[in-house]
């Protein structure tokens, strides 16, 4: 074999070796941004649930502050009605 078909073979040998090293690269690659997406939707997927739970216990906050406020209404409600009647009638 002459020096310049050895040669020759030895760049076909590198560049086959330079596209299976790519390859690989890329596969890699792909597979890291796969994964990272899948770690960023399930991220989203618990911040989201995050939000709903806060959003229902300001909600059930708000309720129990409406229904404490209504109580309260009713409550001087009755004791207005009892102060200003005389006593023993009603």
């Amino acid at each position: 074999m002459t020096t310049q078909a050895q040669a020759r073979k030895e760049r076909e040998e590198l560049d086959k070796m330079l596209k299976e090293n790519s390859r690989r690269v890329e596969e890699s690659q792909r597979r890291e941004a796969l994964e990272q997406q899948r770690k960023d939707e399930e991220r989203f997927c618990e911040l989201e649930l995050i939000k709903r739970q806060k959003e229902e216990v300001a909600w059930r906050k708000k309720l129990e502050v409406e229904e404490d406020h209504t109580n309260q209404m009713k409550l001087s409600g009755k004791n207005k009605s009892r102060q200003s009647r005389p006593f023993g009638i009603g």
